[in-house]
């Protein structure tokens, strides 16, 4: 386990997610993304960072769905993100589950009262750009983020976004649909499924592997040129 955060309860710091893992999938994740020009290293050692037991633990309890994380890459272009999840999109065909964690706020310094205007207005663009926006034009919004209203005021590091573009990448031109809607956390939270029929998301059962997109800082730090699997 890596407890990548500092200030949060105690037992925040005795979670335990126990999902075992799937050297085959990893090693064909390297593959595919080495395959297609961007270099992937792997990680044998490194345990289930806050970005994936978050998740994982409420939606799958038993921990009983082999997952691999995949890392962030560090310049966090959105472009080369976008690609990765393109170039993941066979292992869809194979029952896995390819899933992007992050929230649509995340301005730590500023989780408070004031946040829910921000919130909202991000919120609201992102909700247009992956329910009403055609496929072409969803990419284009996505890659165009800082664009968006309250962008960096919802983003100031775009970590937490960065998993949404490889999803989508993955997505390719399927539909996405809103899952799951509160208005009472920071302005809006949502959660979203990309598409509605195959399985891009969080959409967990049967015999499905996970490849998990991990936001954790340490894992995106560790290497600017290069994907990593653990």
């Amino acid at each position: 386990m890596v407890y990548d955060y500092h200030g949060f309860p105690e037992h925040t710091y005795r979670i335990k997610y126990g999902a075992p893992g799937s050297p085959e999938l990893a090693a064909r994740v390297q593959a595919l993304l080495q395959d297609g020009g961007l270099v992937c290293l792997s990680d044998d050692s490194r345990g289930f960072d806050h970005g994936t037991f978050s998740l994982m633990k409420p939606l799958y309890p038993d921990a009983d769905m082999p997952v691999v994380q995949l890392s962030l890459k560090a310049d966090l272009d959105p472009q080369t993100h976008v690609r990765a999840g393109k170039l993941l999109a066979p292992l869809r065909d194979d029952g896995v589950v390819i899933i992007g964690s992050g929230l649509s706020y995340h301005n730590l310094r500023r989780f408070d009262a004031g946040a829910a205007e921000p919130s909202r207005a991000f919120d609201a663009g992102l909700q247009e750009t992956l329910i009403a926006s055609p496929p072409e034009k969803r990419l284009e919004r996505l890659i165009d983020w800082e664009s968006a209203p309250s962008a960096r005021a919802a983003h100031p590091r775009e970590d937490h976004l960065m998993p949404l573009m490889a999803a989508v990448g993955a997505a390719a031109e399927e539909p996405a649909a809103c899952i799951y809607h509160e208005d009472a956390f920071m302005g809006s939270i949502h959660g979203f499924e990309l598409p509605l029929r195959r399985n891009v998301g969080i959409r967990l059962r049967g015999e499905w592997r996970g490849l998990f997109w991990s936001r954790g800082r340490h894992a995106a730090r560790r290497d600017r040129r290069a994907f990593r699997t653990a």
